[in-house]
């Protein structure tokens, strides 16, 4: 299969290959995903360079935990209903050594999920961590239904998610966008309202909830999954 690699940590364009490397098999428990398209996340590019101090965690890693496809092979113990299955999976490589930025990749049936022929691939590749993120971020503190949830950064990958996970569990959803250009993304999200995230941000929210919101989901703002193909 082709796939890209890096042996040492640092910029993209000094450590990155992209060459053959042998066709993963699924272990037991694991579905080979022939990757249509790889989701990039910010925490794939702080590894690469590493931005933690941890260094090189494995000789060789293929970056990128997210991803979707459609299932190729399955291993031992999983059922041949995922074969020719589309799907998008996560965790490819969080704590393993091979990632998404190859033609196949192999992972854990409970790390894969089905994706709807309506929903499209590059759709599918950006739901791993972002959605993982923001639905940890919107159910963190318990149940949001009825609540007031105030989602900062409502127009990125992780705001979208969120946005649209807190209207579906019943909460009214104030989003706020750094700029007039992402409100109609918030609105079609499910935001209620559309805030400006500037310094007049606290004001705006007050008169939209006067009593105060019940729950704020914020993280650092600007991170954005990228989907890449590998067709």
């Amino acid at each position: 299969m082709k796939a890209a690699w890096y042996e040492e940590q640092g910029p993209a364009r000094d450590v990155l290959v992209v060459g053959d490397m042998p066709d993963p098999v699924p272990a037991p428990g694991e579905v080979r995903v022939r990757i249509a398209v790889s989701g990039i996340n910010p925490g794939d590019i702080k590894k690469r360079e590493n931005a933690f101090g941890y260094g090189m965690p494995y000789p060789r890693v293929i970056p990128h935990s997210d991803g979707a496809g459609r299932v190729d092979q399955v291993g031992t113990g999983v059922s041949s209903d995922w074969m020719g299955r589309s799907v998008w999976c996560y965790g490819a490589q969080s704590y393993r050594p091979f990632g998404t930025a190859a033609e196949l990749t192999a992972v854990p049936v409970d790390q894969v999920a089905p994706l709807p022929d309506n929903v499209a691939m590059e759709q599918g590749a950006c739901l791993g961590i972002p959605g993982i993120t923001a639905h940890r971020a919107v159910h963190v503190a318990g149940p949001v239904n009825g609540c007031t949830v105030l989602v900062q950064g409502a127009a990125g990958s992780v705001g979208l998610c969120a946005v649209q996970l807190a209207r579906f569990a019943g909460a009214r959803v104030i989003g706020s966008v750094r700029s007039s250009s992402d409100e109609a993304t918030a609105r079609n999200a499910g935001a209620h309202d559309v805030v400006l995230s500037d310094n007049q941000l606290i004001s705006r929210v007050r008169a939209l909830a006067p009593e105060g919101v019940d729950h704020i989901v914020k993280w650092r703002l600007g991170l954005r999954s990228r989907p890449t193909s590998t067709s």
